[in-house]
């Protein structure tokens, strides 16, 4: 299967994605990426805020995790647990908010 275009989730920018906006989540069984959006590098202050906030209202079950939501480098041909986190960029934004 050939590659598929990955564009930002903002409504209305159609440009391809270049970041995941995700949180490591646990069961204390097993663990993966919840993925809040993915964005083009104009969109990632705003979907990094709105993916904060909607993480906020998260509820755990007993024995969930859930990490602060961050920004991960869309790679392609990567799974979630190989692409990496930018905490540079993270801090950034928070401090820019």
């Amino acid at each position: 299967m050939p590659p598929y275009p990955i564009y930002c989730y903002r409504h209305g920018c159609g440009k391809p994605a270049l970041y995941k906006i995700a949180a490591r989540w646990s069961d204390g069984v097993t663990q993966e990426l919840k993925t809040y959006a993915l964005s083009c590098a104009e969109c990632l202050p705003e979907l990094f805020r709105l993916s904060r906030a909607k993480q906020a209202s998260c509820r755990l079950a007993a024995g969930e995790t859930l990490e602060a939501a961050g920004i991960y480098s869309l790679e392609r041909g990567r799974r979630d647990m190989q692409i990496h986190r930018q905490p540079d960029l993270e801090e950034r934004l928070l401090r820019d908010s």
